[in-house]
This record gives C-alpha cells, structure tokens and sequence, in this order.
C-alpha cells in the first residue's frame, strides 16, 4: 500500500509542476522528427457551443488544462476507485499473511477483522474461535523451520498443504485461501461488466433485463457451457411437457 500511496503523491507532483518538464521534452521530440510545434500563446477558437459565440483560449492553456491536466485526473480518479479506503483496509489486513522474516507483519487484529469483513464465509462460532486460533497458528509457523522457506501466500498455502497444518488450523486456510482467490475474481467481474458494456452498446439498450441477465451467465460461465452437449439439451427440452 505504500507503493499505491507513493504513485498518488507523484501523480499529484506531476499534476502539479511536470508540465513544463513534459513540454520541453515533446518539443524535443518534434525537433528531432521535424514536426512543427506550436506557438504556446497563440490563440485557438475554444471547442464546442463556445466556438460559435467566438471564445478563444491560448494554446498553452488548451494543452496544458484541457489535455494535460484532464489525463492526470482520470488517471486519480482510476486509481482512487481501484484503491479506495475500503480495499485499502481489505489489501493491508491481508498483508499480515505475508511469511517474510518470520512473519513479521503478522497482526491477529486486522486478520480477525476480515472475518467480520467476510461474514459469508464465516459463522459466528468462527468469529468467536479464530482469535485463539491465529495466535497458536503464527506461534507454531515461527517454530517451524520449513516456514522459513516461504516467500509468499502461495507458496505458505502450499506449505499449510504438505504440513497438514490446513486441516489443524482451517480458518486460517480460508484466510489464506481468500487471499489467493478474491484477485482472480475481482478481475473477473470486471471483465464480466467489461463485456456487459460492449452488449449494451451493441444493441443500442434495447435488450430487457431477463436476456441481459441469461447473456451475462453464459459470459462469465463460457467454461461450463463449452463442456455442455447440445444433444442433451435438445432431449431435456424435448422431454418437457408443453406449457401455454
């Protein structure tokens, strides 16, 4: 996370005095390739309704405001959805899995609160129990020298495996297990909505939402209905009494 923070602080420098670095080096650029380059203070007519009441802005503020500063504010509002508070909270208690140096990032609060955070995936007995839980599993793991060769969830998931220590300490697995599994399907729902855009935009929103939706599974299940045998279909169909 202090990788994601420090790439903010440079966007905001950037935003804040790079353009004068980025034009001399466009100017380069244009130098080096022949293109000619724009006198910074000449004036444009301004785009849009603007255009006909006759407004007109300098170049350098067309460039700079219109172009540099917009692409640096999509590119933090990007970033602040990808990261927002709450992932961040999320990314930083699964960071107390990490094995390196004998676990030292590991924290039973923050891991204990992805319990609260994933109530789906835990009952309230595994709530009450997995305190006492990830307190015996990081005193044991630290004991054991065959942990020491971990250097990172996969290969500690791995290790809990051939140890058998997934079957002494199972909330902890699933700990580890979401920790493996939630970047995979966030990638997954987002390329899930990245296709739902391009079947709206194709049928120009003319689709109702039950075609939508049965579209949408046979997406993001494309795996399951490759394996399907249309034959078997057309037969359990075909058994089906006629319905009005």
């Amino acid at each position: 996370m202090e990788l994601v923070d420090d790439v903010k602080a440079r966007l905001a420098t950037t935003r804040e005095s790079g353009w004068d670095n980025l034009f001399s080096d466009v100017q380069d650029f244009c130098v080096a390739k022949g293109i000619p380059v724009p006198n910074m203070d000449d004036e444009i007519p301004v785009r849009g309704r603007s255009r006909v009441e006759g407004r007109t802005v300098t170049n350098l503020h067309h460039y700079r405001a219109k172009i540099f500063y917009v692409a640096i504010d999509k590119i933090c509002v990007e970033m602040d959805h990808r990261f927002s508070e709450e992932s961040n909270i999320i990314l930083n208690c699964f960071s107390c899995l990490d094995p390196k140096n004998s676990f030292s990032k590991f924290n039973v609060d923050k891991l204990a609160r992805l319990a609260d955070i994933y109530r789906v995936d835990f009952s309230d007995d595994d709530r009450g129990t997995i305190r006492d839980q990830l307190e015996t599993y990081v005193l044991q793991v630290r004991r054991n020298a065959s942990f020491s060769t971990c250097e990172d969830v996969q290969s500690l998931a791995m290790k809990m495996v051939q140890t058998e220590k997934h079957l002494v300490f199972p909330l902890v697995y699933k700990l580890i297990e979401l920790a493996l599994i939630l970047p995979v399907s966030t990638s997954s729902v987002e390329r899930a909505f990245s296709a739902m855009k391009i079947i709206k935009c194709k049928l120009r929103n003319k689709i109702n939402d039950v075609w939508f939706n049965d579209l949408m599974v046979c997406y993001t299940e494309r795996e399951i209905f490759k394996s399907l045998n249309d034959i078997d279909i057309i037969r359990t169909f075909t058994a089906k009494k006629s319905r009005k």
